[in-house]
């Protein structure tokens, strides 16, 4: 797994910036305001912060924003990076500033001097997220990022501050290097082996193999896995910090790859389907997270692991499956895979689980994507106090999501002629909603539960603010958030 950078929190020290080696990171506040270390870079280089501050092209800068000035005069920095920054500047910017220094750290580390900064830990997180590479396919030589040294006011504390949200990113990462992988090394059962590792964090891990989940009446799920040499698991990971209350609940689509089954897909742009497990990445994720910080919540997370492939013995459109609660389902596309995955596992960690609440994610439809490209993952709820708690922290932690419709027209559209249901509604409009009631119908009476497609989200070809091109951690962090601010004691 991609280990996140070290960072040393160190009390500011004025003397040992002169000779601080690879990029020196300062900050500057509006109108150019200087702290300490700030006036003793300013000095050292005979005034060039003075001037950077006095720039049209500094007072330009959004806050959080930089410029770069190579080998700087005065410093042995290779260089000096200015960041506009008050002390007064919310969250987010903060950790945009951190990310304008992870986006170019290289061999040589960092110096981030973080004397006036007010949510230093937040610049560290920032820095961090952006700081990722994953390069473990290469051959030849790596480049490895350097050490970096936060020289800050009251090193304890921040020290202190900043532990949780290392554990934070290094479930982040976690995410991005599950969905990151090819499908070839992250078969379903090396997947369950990663999962299984965690327990030296202090998870409770099961492994239910094919047979199991076939006593346990899974023909959903075993339906997708069918025509695949990768064997079906579902994987149950359990973090008890919480007391005796029941555990809320996360639930991820884990297909490593699919090719769309017998319903193949194009050619075109099938390899990114290594990227279809992104939802049990996700839940992986989080529960990697509240293990490493000790969260005092109970959470299960539980993650249905199948690869979608066309073979002799795959699952055939027209085939009609029984699903773990009971219903049938005729089976029209076999590119739906998704939501026979979910509707087994959701069922099956209610009934064993009672828990307070779900929230299930899936790279579940294209229409997502359509509806809202790459910016929001969309939100499809039965409960609209969880689903405000969510639309919350993901706002504050800035990962988009944005709550679309449901409603008994969408689901008549999955009426079949010959089955309980259809595993997809008659016609492509509404698609992704068509595919949240689907979900519904195998959510108990009285569970909360909000349903995430973040089939646009998962994974971007550009750099995002917080990680280069490919997979992004999406919902890692508004996940964590809403279990430490909802549900922990």
């Amino acid at each position: 797994m991609t280990v996140p950078v070290t960072i040393e929190f160190l009390e500011t020290d004025l003397d040992r910036i002169e000779d601080a080696t690879g990029q020196v990171a300062i900050f500057l506040g509006q109108g150019g305001k200087m702290g300490a270390a700030a006036t003793r870079v300013d000095a050292l280089t005979s005034g060039t912060l003075s001037r950077v501050a006095a720039s049209e092209a500094f007072g330009k800068l959004k806050p959080g924003e930089g410029m770069e000035l190579s080998y700087p005069a005065g410093l042995a920095a290779d260089m000096l990076h200015v960041i506009r920054l008050d002390r007064a500047d919310d969250v987010a910017a903060t950790r945009k500033a951190g990310a304008a220094i992870g986006r170019k750290l290289g061999a040589a580390g960092a110096t981030v001097l973080a004397d006036a900064v007010g949510h230093a830990a937040e610049v560290a997180f920032g820095l961090t997220l952006r700081a990722y590479r994953f390069d473990a396919r290469k051959t030849g030589p790596k480049e490895a990022f350097g050490p970096v040294t936060m020289m800050v006011a009251g090193a304890e504390a921040v020290r202190a501050e900043a532990a949780p949200l290392a554990a934070l990113a290094d479930g982040v990462f976690m995410t991005r290097d599950l969905v990151n992988e090819p499908a070839n090394v992250l078969t379903t059962t090396e997947f369950a082996a990663r999962l299984e590792a965690m327990r030296d964090l202090g998870l409770t891990v099961e492994v239910l193999e094919e047979d199991a989940l076939a006593d346990l009446g899974m023909g959903a799920l075993l339906g997708v896995g069918q025509g695949s040499a990768s064997p079906s698991k579902v994987v149950v990971m359990q973090w008890n910090g919480g007391g005796e209350e029941p555990p809320f609940a996360l639930v991820g689509k884990g297909v490593v790859f699919d090719t769309g089954g017998i319903s193949i897909k194009p050619a075109g742009g099938m390899e990114d389907m290594t990227m279809d497990m992104g939802g049990a990445g996700t839940v992986a994720g989080v529960m990697r997270a509240l293990a490493g910080r000790k969260a005092a919540a109970n959470v299960v997370g539980i993650v249905g692991l199948v690869e979608n492939m066309p073979d002799g013995l795959a699952q055939r459109p027209g085939d009609i499956v029984t699903s773990m609660k009971g219903d049938t389902i005729e089976v029209i596309n076999t590119d739906a895979e998704g939501r026979l995955v979910l509707a087994d596992i959701m069922w099956y960690v209610q009934d064993r689980f009672q828990p307070t609440g779900m929230i299930d994610l899936a790279t579940l439809t294209g229409a997502i994507i359509v509806a809202l490209g790459h910016e929001n993952t969309g939100v499809f709820a039965n409960d609209d106090a969880l689903c405000d708690a969510f639309l919350a922290a993901a706002a504050a932690e800035g990962e988009g999501a944005w709550r679309l419709p449901m409603g008994d027209a969408y689901d008549a559209r999955l009426k079949s002629r010959v089955a309980d249901m259809r595993n997809v509604g008659t016609g492509r409009d509404g698609g992704s909603i068509v595919a949240a009631q689907f979900l519904q119908r195998f959510v108990k009476d009285g569970t909360p539960w909000v349903h995430l497609d973040i089939a646009g989200t998962a994974l971007l070809q550009g750099d995002s603010a917080f990680a280069p091109g490919g997979a992004t951690g999406w919902g890692v962090l508004a996940l964590n958030r809403l279990i430490r601010d909802r549900f922990e004691v």
